[in-house]
């Protein structure tokens, strides 16, 4: 398979430190040929692939500010900070916590790196939780929704620009983040026959989603969120 080359890129991946959909992008860019940047809370990245890493905790604003303020020109950003806890997302200190970092966290990224990001690309990390209901993770859901929304509204803002900004909805993929989740097999069984493609996405089906809103292939596109879930939005 052919993917976009991204030679002398520059790109910066917030949220790829433990080995899931932030990683699987990051290397898929960096396979293309760019030079690739990630952050993470972690004192250091779990498995460690050898990228540029900086901890970062999307929530201090200053910091992400210090840090963008070392970042001259940028071709890519792409938010996947997140966090969730199924079951536990009812009580409202953590539900606005979970915001504060999956919806807020995103945009101090791209306000920070908004003169660094102009003639490139804003790859938010969305959901299909953000178009369904989440009983187990509301908090989680409320974030990824506005994550949508954020996207469109950056997209308008920025379009003069010539930044533009899209997002991608990934479905039920295996990541550390669904491990406590894929315990459960009931659940699990539910998801799997409710999937056109009878299986849980893995991360790697993500990055090539990425790599593509990042090229001059979709030059056009902006503020749209594209999903990639097996087919579930669908069934």
């Amino acid at each position: 398979m052919s993917v976009p080359a991204f030679e002398n890129a520059q790109v910066l991946v917030v949220g790829a430190s433990r080995g899931g959909i932030g990683t699987a992008i990051a290397r898929a860019f960096q396979e293309a040929g760019a030079s690739v940047q990630v952050t993470g809370v972690e004192t250091a990245p779990v498995p460690d692939e050898g990228f540029a890493y900086t901890q970062l905790d999307v929530t201090d604003t200053e910091a992400v500010r210090a840090f963008a303020a070392g970042i001259k020109k940028l071709d890519a950003l792409v938010n996947c900070a997140a966090i969730t806890k199924r079951g536990e997302e009812m009580d409202p200190a953590f539900f606005a916590h979970v915001l504060d970092v999956n919806l807020v966290g995103s945009l101090r990224c791209a306000e920070a790196l908004y003169g660094a990001l102009k003639g490139g690309s804003v790859i938010n990390i969305a959901s299909m939780y953000a178009r369904f209901g989440s009983p187990m993770n509301p908090a989680y859901g409320a974030s990824k929704a506005g994550v949508e929304q954020m996207t469109k509204s950056l997209a308008i803002a920025w379009a003069e620009d010539d930044i533009r900004v899209n997002a991608i909805a990934p479905g039920f993929i295996v990541t550390e983040q669904s491990a406590r989740a894929r315990t459960d097999p009931e659940f699990t069984a539910r998801i799997e026959a409710r999937t056109p493609m009878k299986r849980w996405g893995q991360p790697e089906d993500i990055a090539g989603v990425a790599l593509f809103l990042a090229s001059d292939a979709a030059r056009f596109m902006t503020g749209t969120t594209i999903p990639v879930d097996g087919g579930y939005s669908v069934a």
